[in-house]
């Protein structure tokens, strides 16, 4: 747990004002979740709501059949609308969100997201604009889904997964990870791995991909 007003200063400084940066140095708790653990799981409630410092979490969500779909990324200061909406609305998580690396964020009390909206015009510009990066981050899903086939959504997806980790042309990963995100078997994205590498497009290593 993260106490140190500078420390909130630092961070926050330019997105929130003064007043909303004291208060949550002193309600907000800095917290650490290590790679491959959940922030949060379907079914339960939300008790508080994250805004991303360093690393990267993943949102997804399960079908019938428990199969995961990817939603988006969370990364530097960002926060997640799911939970913001379900914090408003006193409902249960219906999304996983998952640690891809080491995570450090501030997690802010649930009963504090509505109050801000109505004492502080960064806090109130926050949530919005949160909003509207999810929906246009779900607008080019859906436009993925729509009109590219499967391969381009692979290779999409892996360049995507490179920026967000910082990398430049090598992804860590494995195929049952990239299928679980395109909501589709192992069998298909290692046959279109494997065409890919054939046409020179990337190569690869045992739980490691080089786009060429």
């Amino acid at each position: 747990m993260q106490k140190d007003p500078e420390f909130y200063e630092k961070q926050f400084k330019g997105l929130f004002e003064a007043e909303l940066i004291n208060e949550l140095s002193q309600i907000g708790n800095f917290m650490e979740l290590e790679s491959g653990s959940y922030l949060m799981r379907p079914g339960s409630y939300i008790r508080f709501v994250p805004i991303i410092i360093e690393g990267t979490v993943k949102i997804m969500r399960e079908d019938k059949d428990g199969k995961e779909m990817l939603l988006y990324y969370l990364s530097g200061m960002d926060s997640c609308a799911m939970s913001l909406t379900c914090c408003l609305q006193s409902k249960i998580s219906d999304i996983a969100a998952l640690a891809e690396e080491k995570t450090r964020f501030v997690a802010i009390p649930v009963e504090k997201v509505d109050e801000w909206i109505c004492k502080y015009n960064s806090w109130k510009m926050f949530v919005f604009n949160t909003y509207q990066k999810r929906f246009d981050s779900l607008m080019e899903t859906i436009d993925c889904i729509a009109f590219n086939k499967l391969d381009q959504r692979l290779i999409s997806l892996i360049r995507k997964k490179i920026k967000i980790t910082g990398g430049t042309r090598i992804l860590y990963t494995t195929h049952e990870e990239l299928a679980n995100e395109l909501a589709t078997s192992r069998e298909v994205v290692s046959r279109l791995l494997k065409q890919l590498e054939k046409i020179g497009q990337l190569k690869l290593s045992r739980n490691k991909i080089e786009l060429l």
